[in-house]
């Protein structure tokens, strides 16, 4: 389909608006520019992971089905990041924010919903994600492609959930 010259618009195919949508967290991520005027996305990393909070609902609460769930998100945002990365021309262009989804969702898997863990999972990851500590920012500055893109939030997401698990422990005594 993407080889088709009834998708080519100007030069860019069905196939990579897809991916931009998809990228861009349905061009969410744009926002913060449009506001500001700048070209950095300053924002677009938080307006990323705020989609990610609103379509939380979706992601299956527990069990085989969130384990599968995640994964399969996990291979579609590699190739995704990947694919946007490439059209972009830079190595994890701030608009990309699939991986922010991504690493929101593993930030609250397989714990219960509530405002405290919800909150306390986006703080957590947020802080994360943006001062990227080691061996995050090692990650993130030493693998290629889709991968790395994706790979350095993933893992902000497991640091972010055992955070939001320890401090549940000790605050609410579960």
């Amino acid at each position: 389909m993407p080889d088709n010259p009834r998708w080519r618009v100007s030069g860019i195919t069905f196939s990579d608006k897809l991916v931009e949508f998809l990228a861009t967290g349905f061009y969410i991520s744009l926002i913060p520019g449009k506001l500001t005027g700048f070209r950095k996305f300053t924002g677009a990393g938080f307006m990323g992971t705020a989609l990610a909070v609103l379509l939380t609902p979706f992601l299956p609460e527990s069990g085989p089905a969130c384990g599968v769930f995640l994964a399969a998100f996990f291979f579609l945002s590699v190739r995704t990041a990947g694919r946007a990365s490439r059209l972009y021309g830079t190595h994890d262009d701030p608009r990309i924010v699939i991986d922010e989804v991504l690493g929101y969702w593993i930030a609250v898997a397989f714990m219960e919903r509530t405002i405290f863990s919800l909150t306390s999972a986006f703080i957590f990851f947020r802080i994360l994600d943006t001062l990227k500590p080691w061996p995050i920012k090692k990650l993130e500055t030493n693998l290629a492609g889709g991968f790395g893109i994706v790979f350095d939030d993933a893992l902000a997401g497991i640091e972010a959930n055992l955070l939001t698990r320890l401090l549940m422990m000790f605050w609410l005594g579960r």
